[in-house]
């Protein structure tokens, strides 16, 4: 069963994706390696609103990063030629690591970051070669264990400090599934000093995958998180901000306490993704600049 977060991507995308039928096709002759082309579940691409990030004074593209014996691919951006750098770990949506989520690692490297975005999906299968949205959640996302994706997350940061990298300095960010899992590794990993979580899910149900929610761990959190927000997301009601905002506001920890939401009130579900008909460029450019001054207001940048 698609829960609400996915029942949003899903209609977000069914009235986009003309003549899907030809995506798997389509990626193939489009994507030659981690981050190149779209998935197939999103084409055609709107190339009238898809950013298009330089890589120019960058060091880019795909790293493998051992985890317990496991190759993961991850995509990596960063200034060429410089260490000591603030590391943010990008998490992508239930799509994997396809041209969106590398223009926006590019982003954050031209901003100075390390930036890495795991493809956290590779183990269960392939999610970008998918044309079917339905099939996708059920053979793929829906069996990937939360606790797969902190193990995943935590060797990104290690990566990152053998390689230019200051865990000092460490932030994450995500896109609805990459969210909520923004949430659950600011409470899990120590070196997070912030999150930006972009309209990720924050209550739902609990099973042997996913036993908890974000406003399960709202104690835990090592690091505020500022959580940017569709008020039309017809996915995540606003009546579940308020909750995670009362469960914020009644913790102890004082990361709990600092973190903050904004809500932008015309704006759908997925409104930062450039490159799909829910784009807003008000609220995606309002999100990111917030998103960056976040970062450096708690020791990230």
């Amino acid at each position: 069963m698609l829960d609400r977060n996915q029942l949003s991507d899903a209609h977000a995308l069914l009235d986009a994706t003309p003549g899907r039928s030809g995506a798997t096709t389509r990626r193939a002759a489009l994507k030659a390696a981690l981050g190149v082309g779209y998935a197939a579940a999103v084409l055609p691409a709107l190339a009238q609103t898809a950013i298009k990030t330089s890589a120019e004074g960058l060091t880019e593209g795909e790293v493998t990063i051992d985890v317990n014996g496991f190759k993961m691919p991850v995509y990596r951006a960063a200034p060429a030629g410089k260490t000591g750098l603030p590391v943010v770990l990008v998490i992508s949506e239930i799509f994997g690591v396809h041209e969106y989520i590398a223009d926006t690692a590019r982003r954050f490297a031209h901003a100075g970051y390390l930036a890495l975005a795991p493809e956290l999906f590779v183990r269960q299968g392939d999610a970008q070669s998918y044309g079917e949205l339905a099939k996708l959640i059920a053979e793929v996302i829906s069996k990937v264990p939360d606790a797969q994706v902190m193990g995943d997350l935590d060797a990104c940061v290690a990566w990152a400090g053998a390689h230019g990298g200051d865990l000092e300095r460490v932030g994450v960010t995500g896109f609805c599934w990459g969210g909520r899992q923004t949430w659950l590794f600011a409470a899990h990993n120590p070196k997070v000093k912030a999150g930006v979580a972009w309209y990720g899910r924050l209550v739902g149900e609990r099973t042997a995958l996913t036993p908890r929610n974000p406003i399960d761990v709202v104690d835990q959190l090592h690091g505020p998180v500022l959580g940017l927000y569709g008020g039309a997301d017809t996915g995540i009601p606003l009546a579940t901000i308020e909750q995670m905002k009362a469960a914020l506001a009644a913790s102890r920890n004082p990361a709990a306490r600092a973190s903050e939401f904004v809500v932008y009130p015309e704006a759908p579900h997925a409104f930062h993704a450039d490159y799909r008909p829910s784009y807003r460029k008000e609220a995606a450019e309002d999100g990111w600049k917030r998103a960056l001054a976040w970062f450096q207001k708690h020791g990230v940048a």
